[in-house]
């Protein structure tokens, strides 16, 4: 597959009247943290075991420790990113319900009504941010020098992007859909994925139906489809139906893989699969991975995601 520096190279060659879009930047990233992951160890960053207990019980697993919003902040403002699909990053309206002892070192320590909340945050100003319908964890954010995302006319927009829960698979929709208005004119479909974890039938089952949902969403326009699919299409496919559902279905929806994928694809979760991704239809790009990828270093040095990013340049194919 070409890279998105080649095709505008290739357009220009090409004696074209007018030069091809600029490539542009896409990250996907599961904000989330778990229990287990060693929080006590070196370096002592503050996070520890009882601090994750409380992520849990509390927050979700979402991204809320103050220290790893800042990282990631600091993150964002390096890549300078203009399309974002975020999963499990905790949305800080919900701070109300957690209890005082359970907000040190947390956002909700200091959140008050009328907030940003962390998407905003770690984003910065000058974004758009939309979340998927019955789950303000799992949000698009667009920069609006890039483009606005089309039924959102405010800077966060709960419930703003097209989508519906799959019944049986947990509330809230996990697959949801951003019309994305570029500020060339250009239209832009994004479909933000967050499939459900589990290894049982009845999990695998979900991300079939999951993925059906992503697939139909696909547009006639640029589409990217992203997110954390919660199955390795490649190391997991032998002994899971969704894996090999997601890949024969981005084949029929015309999509292909931005991100590396296979044996060799760099891991994005537990050091061990490669279950993030970008797809693209009439896109296509190079990515890497922050923290795995040579020269590229993780977002923060706390022991706290359990997934890596992915920063893609993308342009037309």
């Amino acid at each position: 597959m070409r890279s998105a520096t080649a095709t505008l190279v290739a357009v220009l060659a090409a004696g074209c009247g007018e030069a091809a879009p600029a490539p542009w930047t896409a990250v996907t990233f599961n904000t989330g943290t778990t229990l287990g992951l060693g929080h006590d160890r070196a370096p002592d960053d503050g996070y520890g075991e009882a601090q994750a207990e409380l992520s849990d019980a509390w927050y979700g697993d979402g991204l809320a420790w103050r220290r790893a919003v800042d990282d990631t902040a600091a993150f964002f403002a390096s890549v300078q990113p203009d399309v974002v699909a975020f999963q499990e990053i905790f949305y800080s309206g919900e701070c109300g319900a957690v209890p005082e002892e359970a907000r040190a070192g947390f956002v909700c320590e200091t959140w008050a009504a009328g907030d940003p909340t962390v998407a905003q945050v770690v984003l910065g100003a000058g974004y758009q941010v939309a979340c998927h319908s019955g789950k303000p964890d799992k949000c698009v954010g667009v920069r609006r020098a890039f483009g606005t995302i089309e039924g959102c006319d405010d800077e966060l927009c709960l419930d703003g992007l097209e989508g519906e829960k799959v019944e049986g698979c947990g509330g809230g929709a996990r697959v949801a859909r951003a019309r994305v208005r570029r500020a060339d004119g250009a239209a832009l479909t994004v479909v933000s994925v967050h499939g459900s974890s589990g290894v049982a039938p009845e999990d695998q089952a979900c991300r079939v139906a999951q993925f059906q949902q992503a697939f139909a969403l696909v547009t006639d326009d640029p589409t990217l489809v992203m997110g954390d699919l919660n199955t390795d299409p490649v190391r997991l496919y032998d002994g899971d139906e969704s894996a090999g559902a997601f890949r024969r279905g981005a084949v029929a929806a015309g999509l292909e893989f931005i991100t590396a994928v296979g044996e060799d694809a760099p891991p994005t979760y537990g050091g061990l699969f490669d279950i993030d991704h970008v797809l693209g239809r009439g896109l296509a790009g190079s990515c890497w991975v922050a923290g795995v990828s040579a020269g590229r270093p993780a977002v923060t040095d706390m022991v706290y995601f359990d997934h890596k990013p992915h920063v893609c340049v993308v342009g037309a194919e």
